[in-house]
């Protein structure tokens, strides 16, 4: 594929967002960022105009969908986009379960983040890109799409969610000329995984991870999962008896729980 021109980004102002922002930042591509924090999405935005690129930025929360399809449509009308890539999302120990399980609210905030804030971004460009038959959608899900993991039970869910929601997409829209492809990170080195209590096996950098994403979209793949083995332990996990599976994980989780009440004795 030729390399998009007008690219749309959430979640830029840090982490993989912003590596994908730096990464796609070249003379004649068009960058259009958002990002809840002000002063590190200026930052970014600078760093993308030093190497050449038009930038416009909005401080926006994906949660939004009145300001994320006013501006969204503003951006479209001034130069059609080409790329998005819908990646803001929570994570981190921000979705780690007590154990009770998460409250009504928190689990609410997850799902309104990471699900509904993909089709905040996605559904106010769908009608032009049909129109044009032209145009590439990205869905930041994640390895724990594939897996139900006890210790973010409704994290799984979101992130499962988003990505069953962009494969099926992909299955509307194909015909019509628009792609979508859906990216299932391992561990990456951001802010808001550097939270996470847990090991981080096979830790990937921003940078790495986005090149490895910017690659798999410019080969039109349906599905980006990273790295090579937690891909392929989740996928033969997934081939594991129900009962068996269950065992493996509450037992991880539980060992997980008493080594952090250790800790913090």
């Amino acid at each position: 594929m030729d390399a998009p021109r007008h690219i749309a980004i959430t979640g830029a102002s840090s982490g993989l967002g912003a590596a994908l922002a730096r990464l796609y930042a070249r003379p004649g591509v068009t960058l259009s960022l958002t990002g809840r924090n002000t002063d590190r999405l200026a930052r970014v935005a600078d760093q993308c105009r030093a190497a050449g690129s038009e930038v416009a930025t909005a401080v926006l929360d994906v949660t939004d969908a009145p300001g994320m399809d006013q501006w969204l449509r503003q951006r479209d009308a001034m130069r059609a986009f080409e790329l998005v890539i819908a990646n803001a999302g929570v994570g981190g120990a921000g979705v780690i379960a007590p154990d009770s399980g998460e409250s009504g609210p928190v689990a609410r905030q997850i799902l309104e983040i990471n699900l509904i804030g993909v089709i905040n971004t996605v559904t106010p460009l769908l009608p032009g890109f049909v129109a044009r038959r032209h145009g590439h959608i990205a869905i930041m899900s994640s390895l724990a799409g594939f897996i139900a993991l006890p210790d973010a039970p409704t994290y799984s869910a979101s992130k499962a969610a988003v990505r069953l929601y962009g494969h099926a997409l992909r299955r509307r829209v194909v015909s019509q000329g628009v792609w979508v492809s859906v990216i299932c990170p391992g561990f990456v080195a951001t802010p808001m995984n550097a939270s996470l209590p847990v090991p981080r096996p096979f830790l990937w950098s921003s940078e790495r991870a986005a090149r490895y994403i910017v690659a798999g979209l410019a080969r039109r793949k349906r599905e980006i999962v990273f790295p090579l083995a937690l891909r392929v332990a989740v996928r033969l996990a997934n081939l594991l008896p129900a009962a068996l599976m269950d065992a493996v994980l509450i037992r991880a989780s539980q060992r997980f729980r008493d080594q952090n009440r250790d800790a913090s004795a």
